[in-house]
């Protein structure tokens, strides 16, 4: 499909959600970031993505891009997130781009997404008028294109684009882990946003991370394959070999990712017929490690009462489920989530409210107390 919202760019799109912390802080490392922002942009790289709820990226953005490069060098896309984690009304729904504005400094934005659609929130996204507010701020300039991130299934993605043709693309989760898991549906969804003639932006083509540090097992078959490529390579050049693919972002912590990325991504080549066979294999050797499907997106914890540091625990718990060693697993549990341990946990169901995995977190943190706290 050709694409017509981009010039002039790599598909590669720097993700402005996991950005470096300074040790031992919730603190965006600001020089860290904007090396690698020069990085990203003197490779090619043009498309930067953040959103109201990314806990200090709108800010980060601001000094390590916005203030930093002309407006015209680059696009960037943000979101307004209509959950109530995010905001309690109409107003402040409305409100976010506002506030994102503000923080970014921007002055307009290129991609405007509603943020997260899935069947829990899709009522107050109607029930707000966001979508005729979305054609609203694209009249009065302050975004140039819309559409909509989405976890949900095929079906509502359907009704969605069938509903709302006016939406310019979506944002999906795609990675050759979920391409065709029965849960997250990623073929599906991709196929259906490709008859509707609707562009694709991915997130999450690591999983995470999760693919960029695979099981022993899949790191022999990729390496057999191709010694010299990293494993979060196969997963990029994955989806960006997707031919109604417009943009792959890669939340990038640190430039040692960075260069990475960049290496294969700034003259990119599809996967050929031998990769692809190679991948199917992979997956075939994935699905024998049944783990907790967190993509470390930390929407679950702004709201969490006791500070549960979730993702984190939950991290620990697929060492564990991977590995198999009980030991080490519990020793690490003690130290590397900080905050609050799994007992903590209140049930108030906030977190399951925001995670756009539909993960059972009160169920998951149940099963770690259980199995790591002694």
């Amino acid at each position: 499909m050709e694409n017509t919202l981009i010039d002039n760019c790599m598909k590669l799109g720097f993700g402005m959600m996991r950005l470096p912390r300074i040790d031992g802080t919730k603190d965006i490392d600001l020089e860290h970031t904007k090396k690698m922002v020069d990085a990203f942009i003197g490779a090619g790289g043009r498309y930067f993505d953040t959103a109201y709820v990314y806990d200090g990226s709108e800010a980060a953005t601001k000094v390590a891009l916005c203030d930093r490069y002309p407006r015209e060098s680059y696009y960037l896309a943000d979101k307004l997130n209509a959950s109530e984690f995010a905001c309690k009304s109409e107003e402040e729904a409305k409100d976010e781009i506002k506030v994102s504005l503000e923080r970014t400094g921007a002055g307009y934005f290129d991609f405007y997404l509603l943020h997260g659609i899935d069947e829990g929130n899709k009522e107050k996204f109607k029930q707000y008028g966001i979508w005729d507010y979305m054609r609203k701020l694209k009249e009065e300039g302050l975004i140039r294109h819309y559409g909509f991130s989405f976890h949900s299934t095929p079906e509502h993605l359907d009704e969605i684009l069938t509903e709302h043709p006016e939406a310019e693309f979506v944002q999906l989760q795609i990675n050759y882990s979920d391409w065709d898991d029965p849960l997250v549906c990623s073929r599906q969804c991709y196929e259906v946003a490709t008859k509707h003639n609707t562009p694709v932006i991915v997130m999450e083509p690591v999983k995470g991370g999760k693919l960029a540090d695979p099981p022993q097992e899949v790191k022999d078959i990729l390496k057999n394959a191709n010694p010299d490529a990293s494993f979060a390579s196969w997963a990029i050049r994955f989806t960006a070999s997707l031919a109604n693919v417009m943009m792959v972002l890669s939340g990038m912590s640190n430039k040692e990712q960075m260069d990475d990325n960049v290496s294969y991504m700034r003259q990119f080549q599809s996967l050929s017929d031998e990769e692809r066979g190679v991948l199917e294999t992979a997956v075939q050797a994935l699905q024998k490690y049944v783990g907790i499907s967190c993509t470390a997106c930390h929407y679950c914890t702004p709201g969490c009462p006791m500070e549960i540091h979730i993702p984190e625990i939950f991290a620990v718990m697929n060492v564990y489920k991977m590995y198999g060693n009980l030991n080490e697993a519990r020793n690490e549990y003690k130290w590397r989530p900080g905050g609050e341990r799994a007992s903590a946990c209140v049930q108030c169901g906030q977190c399951e409210d925001a995670c756009p995995q539909h993960l059972p977190i009160i169920s998951l943190l149940e099963e770690v107390v259980q199995t790591l706290e002694e």
